[in-house]
């Protein structure tokens, strides 16, 4: 293999070297603007008389190479725009640069104006989207201003194709086609954003503000000078660009969260201006989010008894969050000359969440269920024994804390990057240094605890099952049970460089090739310690011994019943001395934490050759071949629970995967669009997923394993499109894709395991290869304006999927996991020169998410429903007010065990409003 890349370098090199020695040529750089001075991506440039043409870039600007000296008729086009030409004369050895106007259009036989910012920023999304290479969903900045999202999760579940994975009712984790988080990939312009999750390569979505990008691109067929870890797909997160002269908006919010009753405030401010003749670019971006909030969850573990199926365990939560959300962005760019530009710019997103959560359990029923100890009241209803809970989650009542369990994550990075023209040959690179960090200090819980208490328990209606004291007032009586504090820090650093050449090879063909080189440093290290105080009357033996809080609402979301009853006050528990030595005996307890340190060494080497070839002047093909060499080294740990020794794993991967693409697209005509791809692409397993390490919870029977012979996930892909666009911004697309995965990761859990060093009747989880999977879908797409006012926006994505090769489940026909079958979107705006006003609707079906040992433990994401609706109104042309309401059906987060019916978490978020005012100010 190294032979055939020497050759091939040596080969290219020659190539390089007879081609720039040949005969210079003339260039034509130029920018396209909307009468406003407002750059337009997407807009396609075509040399009349050839097959010569360009696409814009985020900054409205395009290069064509190679052409020869003359005169040329230049014709731009943009939808919604219209056409424009230019006659421009090309000299050899030269730049001739050109700027075009472009002027809102008027569609004939319609009516139609494009006069408001939603179609402006329609028409941006579909012309990038109808004039990329490959298969692709844009968003711009001005749709996502239209949407009620605080976020990029939010934002993104409008996109064909797309569901979101929820936590405390904001959009998390991003399911593409179906395909699991783990199975995507999220950049940030083009370089892959570090995750700050401990165990995975999961990007929080919630993390990064909407107002803070420009454009969403999702790539469902990656190109091969596209990092390949994207089997269902790649989210490229494209920041604000300088904009071409003096440019201020913002935003001042405020608005209350329904179940908190408490206010919310937001704020974001853009400037940007060009400086020194043009040649100077700057853009400055900051946003702040103040969002106090909460939820209601109940959480139940079915249990298949020898007297029926009843509960194992139950819980009634109730959260309390604070969540901060601070991000700011700089972007610089100079042009020493047209043919040369330098640009730095970087991104940094803070956010910290202040929680405090009071958790009802009640355990232990299997025992009492399966020995007949119970007395059934009515049909589902019963009385019985069990060990109940009352736990209290702060921290240190600190500035920094606030009696809270702080979880303060941060994200950022820094480019430098620079893009080069030598005669033919056009150079772009970048070097980017990335870091994402979670720390939770001084993380406090408390718990009261006693067994053998008097329980009901209600599974007559397993939608709704309960398990709680039969008399709730015995809760003050409930014993002390521990005291702990953790501390725990994540981090996971990138270092990314990245060069990529074009060159022209003849009139209707571009060279590009290239190489990139990431390397990944992941470390976590926590640690957890118990207090045991040494006057334990003195402190407090019951929880009505100490200072506590009543957290029984009888408007709690998930119903009346649920009273989770009296909890340790948490300013208490924040303000206990646990370094006072004459007041608590401190405990390092090492099962804790010590199997869940690790630390990870990644490094990718990548190279890419590819040839993008207009064969008419309909059908253009890009073909190429991606390498890319993956080399892990981790280190973990492994604690003897019975000597109470801990010993280091070791261990490491080295694997090369070869991965060609093809690439058709055929221009029916100006506005219809058919698209192929062939492509291949892979998956790599989450860092902890390999570390050989053993975490067992003696309290609980559980035990997890991490697996060092876990392979990489591939996949083949083929993805068919068609699109229809129309003049008066709107597109009909339909598509089908299939996927073909080998080595799918899935996490499967066992009950009843026996393991040699820590027993019997565990409950077994780890991650595994399975066999192949299949996933074959369709989606389509419709965007129209269908009166003079009135537009809508729909799609629809189905996918099917099976699998093989599952541990112990080898003769049933499974789903990949997180393959949801329906997913559906639908708005209806209207608009006229004041008034803008959208309705939302977004729809995913149920789909398997993690597996069990069996079907009765399957853990399913059950289907979401919400309905969001914003309006606003111009009160000048640069400054408007707006409303927005987020969550109306209160669509709860909803997990299922085995059937649809058996609720195994369902938490709870209410609605938000939010009013405020906009403005755009530029000249």
């Amino acid at each position: 293999m190294l032979t055939i890349m020497k050759r091939s370098f040596l080969m290219i090199c020659a190539f390089l070297v007879a081609t720039l020695t040949g005969m210079a040529q003339g260039v034509l750089k130029g920018k396209v603007v909307d009468n406003q001075n407002l750059s337009l991506p997407g807009a396609s440039v075509l040399l009349k008389g050839t097959a010569k043409g360009a696409v814009t870039d985020q900054n409205g600007e395009f290069i064509l190479l190679n052409l020869e000296e003359g005169s040329y008729n230049v014709l731009v086009s943009y939808i919604g725009y219209g056409s424009k030409e230019k006659t421009v004369q090309i000299q050899n050895s030269k730049t001739t640069e050109v700027e075009f106007e472009m002027e809102e259009a008027a569609i004939e036989g319609t009516g139609i104006v494009i006069f408001g910012d939603r179609l402006k920023g329609q028409a941006k999304a579909l012309n990038q989207q109808k004039n990329n290479a490959n298969i692709t969903n844009v968003v711009s900045s001005d749709q996502i201003g239209r949407f009620p999202d605080a976020n990029v999760g939010d934002a993104l579940k409008r996109i064909p194709g797309i569901t979101m994975q929820n936590d405390q009712g904001e959009a998390r984790n991003i399911v593409i086609r179906g395909m699991a988080p783990q199975l995507n990939s999220v950049t940030l312009n083009g370089e892959r954003i570090p995750s700050a999750e401990g165990d995975n390569r999961n990007v929080q979505m919630d993390l990064i503000p909407s107002d803070m990008i420009q454009t969403i691109e999702v790539n469902k067929a990656v190109l091969p000078s596209m990092d390949a870890d994207a089997i269902g797909g790649s989210v490229n997160l494209v920041t604000r660009q300088a904009p071409n002269g003096l440019r201020i908006s913002g935003t001042a919010a405020s608005g209350v969260n329904m179940l908190s009753n408490k206010p919310i405030w937001t704020g974001a401010l853009v400037i940007g201006n060009r400086f020194l003749n043009d040649k100077l670019g700057v853009i400055l971006s900051g946003s702040y989010n103040n969002h106090n909030f909460g939820s209601d969850n109940i959480e139940a573990v079915w249990y298949n008894s020898d007297n029926g199926v009843v509960l194992e365990e139950f819980d009634i939560r109730e959260y309390r969050v604070q969540r901060v959300r601070r991000s700011a962005t700089l972007a610089l760019d100079y042009e020493f000359s047209a043919n040369h530009k330098l640009y730095v710019s970087g991104m940094y997103n803070h956010r910290d969440d202040w929680e405090n959560r009071f958790r009802m359990r009640v355990s232990q029923l299997d025992d009492s269920f399966d020995d007949g100890d119970f007395t059934q009241v009515s049909s589902g209803v019963y009385q019985t024994a069990g060990r109940v809970e009352f736990e209290t989650k702060g921290g240190l009542d600190s500035k920094r804390n606030k009696a809270a369990r702080l979880e303060d994550q941060r994200v950022y990075n820094l480019t430098l990057g620079g893009d080069h023209l030598f005669n033919k040959l056009k150079m772009d690179w970048s070097m980017t240094y990335a870091k994402a960090s979670e720390e939770r200090p001084h993380e406090r819980y408390t718990s009261y605890r006693s067994s053998g208490q008097n329980v009901t328990v209600d599974v007559s209606n397993p939608e709704k099952p309960l398990a709680i004291l039969t008399d709730i007032s015995d809760n003050m009586g409930i014993g002390f049970n521990g005291l702990s504090e953790q501390y725990g820090y994540t981090y996971d650093e990138d270092l990314n460089a990245k060069v990529d050449f074009k060159l022209p090879y003849s009139d209707k063909g571009i060279l590009q090739f290239g190489a990139r080189y990431r390397g990944k440093n992941k470390d976590r290290n926590n640690n957890y310690f118990e207090y045991e105080p040494l006057d334990e009357e003195a402190f407090g033996a019951t929880i009505g011994d100490v200072t506590n809080i009543n957290v029984s609402d009888r408007n709690f979301l998930a119903g009346s019943q649920y009273a989770a009853g009296t909890f340790v006050d948490p300013n208490f528990l924040g303000n206990l001395d646990f370094k006072n030595s004459s007041l608590f005996e401190e405990s390092d307890i090492l099962e804790e934490y010590v199997p869940g340190n690790f630390n990870a060494k990644e490094s990718i080497t990548g190279g890419y050759v590819m040839a993008d070839h207009q064969l008419s002047s309909k059908l253009a093909v890009i073909g190429g071949l991606r390498l890319e060499l993956t080399s892990i080294d981790y280190v973990g740990n492994i604690f003897d629970i019975d000597n109470e020794t801990v010993s280091r794993a070791e261990g490491s991967q080295n694997y090369t995967n070869v991965m060609p693409g093809l690439h058709f697209k055929y221009d029916a005509n100006s506005n219809t669009i058919l698209r192929f791809a062939w492509t291949n692409t892979i998956a790599r397993p989450n860092y902890y997923d390999l570390v050989p390490y053993a975490a067992f919870s003696p309290e609980d029977e559980e035990l997890e394993r991490g697996n060092p012979n876990l392979k990489p996930s591939t996949s083949m892909n083929f993805d068919l499109m068609a699109e229809r666009y129309y003049d008066n911004v709107g597109l009909f697309s339909g598509g089908l894709f299939y996927k073909d995965i080998d080595d799918f990761v899935y996490t499967i859990t066992s009950q009843g395991y026996t393991d040699p060093q820590f027993g019997s009747d565990l409950q077994y989880s780890r991650p595994d290869n399975g066999g192949t999977a299949s996933v074959f879908g369709f989606e389509t797409s419709f965007q129209r304006q269908l009166l003079k006012n009135f537009g809508v926006y729909l799609n629809y994505t189905y996918t099917q999927s099976s699998t093989t090769g599952i541990e112990g489940r080898e003769g049933e026909d499974l789903e990949l996991p997180g393959t949801a079958n329906h997913m559906f979107n639908a708005s209806l705006s209207y608009e006229n020169k004041k008034w803008v006003v959208r309705v939302s609707l977004n729809y995913a079906s149920d789909y398997l998410d993690e597996l069990g040992g069996e079907g009765f433990e399957d853990r399913y994401y059950d289907q979401q429903t919400f309905l969001d609706v914003n309006a606003s109104y111009a009160i000048t042309p640069k400054w408007r007010v707006f409303a927005e309401g987020n969550n109306l059906t209160n669509q709860p987060l909803r997990y299922y065990q085995g059937i649809q019916s058996r609720t195994m978490q369902a938490e709870y978020y209410n609605a938000r409003f939010n009013f405020g005012l906009k403005f755009d100010l530029f000249n």
